[in-house]
């Protein structure tokens, strides 16, 4: 997520003169005329936009984004995790009888399985009818059939790369959950301390493991 705070080089209790200032510093210095860089001006004017808009800057200081300056990954991603939250919502279970961040983890597991297993699928379905398509040695004029493969192979590409999108969406969801841990009621008969420090064990591995809820895409293909 871009932070409209650096972009302008101001503190977070910045007031709205500051904010202005800033803005005119940093786009002098942006400016195409002035030989900056396009891109770097245009991310200059939503900072200042957003900073200047109290609703806007609200939102990002309390949740750190904002649909105009985050990562398109990013957003799809929350979009994923609005979806488990909801789920959650429906589940009547009494809270600390279960562990909802287990589960969470375990159905995006499940939803990357799905979709690297749909990718390879539909790699295979474009190779195969690249090489029908390779092998028609005599075509008449209007290539009908030539040309119903080669939509057909442009719809498959589409497919992969929304799928490619599910992906990363899953596993940038995933990533944004690793910090979270959550405390279940101990057992009847077992020791509570035993039990937090299993639970802590689980869910908040070392960081520099990968989270065995991140499938690595080689070992997913190899499978």
């Amino acid at each position: 997520m871009t932070n409209p705070y650096e972009i302008l080089g101001v503190r977070r209790d910045a007031s709205d003169d500051q904010i202005k200032a800033a803005y005119r510093r940093r786009a002098k210095a942006t400016h195409p005329d002035s030989g900056g860089d396009p891109a770097a001006f245009g991310r200059v004017q939503k900072a200042y936009e957003l900073l200047l808009d109290p609703v806007r800057r609200k939102v990002f200081d309390d949740t750190g984004y904002d649909v105009e300056l985050a990562d398109p990954v990013d957003l799809q991603a929350l979009i994923v995790i609005e979806k488990l939250v909801n789920e959650l919502t429906l589940d009547e279970r009494e809270p600390g009888s279960f562990d909802p961040l287990a589960r969470m983890r375990s159905d995006l597991s499940e939803e990357m399985r799905k979709a690297r297993f749909s990718k390879r699928e539909l790699e295979r379905h474009a190779a195969r009818i690249e090489h029908h398509l390779e092998r028609l040695d005599k075509r008449p004029t209007t290539d009908i059939l030539g040309s119903m493969l080669r939509a057909r192979i442009k719809a498959i590409t589409t497919a992969v790369s929304e799928t490619e999108a599910k992906i990363k969406a899953s596993e940038r969801a995933c990533e944004m959950l690793y910090d979270y841990s959550y405390e279940i009621d101990a057992h009847e008969g077992e020791d509570p301390l035993v039990a937090g420090e299993e639970a802590v064990a689980t869910l908040a591995p070392k960081r520099e493991e990968r989270p065995l809820w991140v499938v690595p895409a080689a070992a997913a293909q190899e499978g």
